[in-house]
């Protein structure tokens, strides 16, 4: 079942579509072995073949899952409009991220009108210790979720990336304080975002949203005001989700 589910993950916004040969390629495994898991996939209408190129994407039967959810826990459908509302304020792209399996996944982008910009994909993965959005996850976690991440490798995305244990530490110390977290070139040369934890009814994080930038466009001042924005984003969300607002 793993390995099935691995196949939908390789599905991306710039690649809705993709081969058999392409998918066994990405996933690792051979072609007999890559076509019987997409037949099992299409047998529940998570993957459907387009008749005329024969490629693969996703298919109908997510749908129907992602409206359960939504009707469930609209977190998207809450917080998209508090994003667009951020993304005007500040005139930056932002974006919202939800976290799952251990990972925070990127569910909704707001794009910056300026022609120099962020860009994010939907469906990005974001990793805790080189994202803004990562590092203020961690601040608002329990204490043994941080103990257990710093624990593990870091990698370097960049250069900049914060991969040591000690400094990780500092900057989750920082979040925890001012609440918003500061992450400058640690997942993408050139960019400085901005991330605040959008909290459940339990008070522990769900999610992050993020201002992000070109680096060029942010200093300090810059910055605590963006944090400002983002906390007081992230903090109307929580409150409509738990309906408190």
């Amino acid at each position: 079942m793993g390995k099935a589910v691995s196949l939908l993950e390789l599905f991306t916004l710039d690649e809705p579509e993709i081969g058999l040969s392409d998918l066994a390629r990405k996933a690792g495994l051979d072609k007999a072995t890559a076509r019987r898991l997409l037949m099992a996939l299409a047998n529940h209408r998570l993957i459907e073949q387009e008749p005329q190129s024969r490629r693969y994407r996703l298919g109908a039967g997510l749908s129907r899952l992602a409206r359960i959810r939504d009707a469930h826990f609209p977190f998207v459908r809450v917080a998209a409009p508090v994003a667009r509302e951020l993304s005007l304020e500040t005139g930056e792209t932002v974006h919202l991220s939800e976290f799952s399996a251990g990972v925070l996944h990127t569910v909704h982008v707001e794009l910056s009108a300026k022609a120099n910009r962020v860009n994010v994909d939907v469906g990005q993965i974001l990793p805790l210790h080189g994202t803004a959005s990562g590092i203020a996850f961690l601040a608002a976690s329990r204490l043994q979720v941080v103990s257990a991440y710093l624990e593990k490798p870091l990698q370097a995305f960049t250069a900049h990336t914060v991969t040591g244990p000690d400094t990780l530490a500092k900057a989750i110390a920082f979040a925890a304080a001012s609440g918003y977290s500061r992450s400058s070139q640690g997942y993408e040369e050139g960019v400085h975002s901005i991330g605040a934890a959008i909290l459940g009814a339990d008070r522990q994080p769900i999610g992050a949203l993020a201002v992000a930038s070109p680096i060029s466009r942010v200093d300090d001042a810059v910055a605590a005001k963006q944090g400002a924005a983002a906390v007081k984003a992230a903090r109307l969300i929580a409150a409509r989700l738990t309906g408190e607002a």
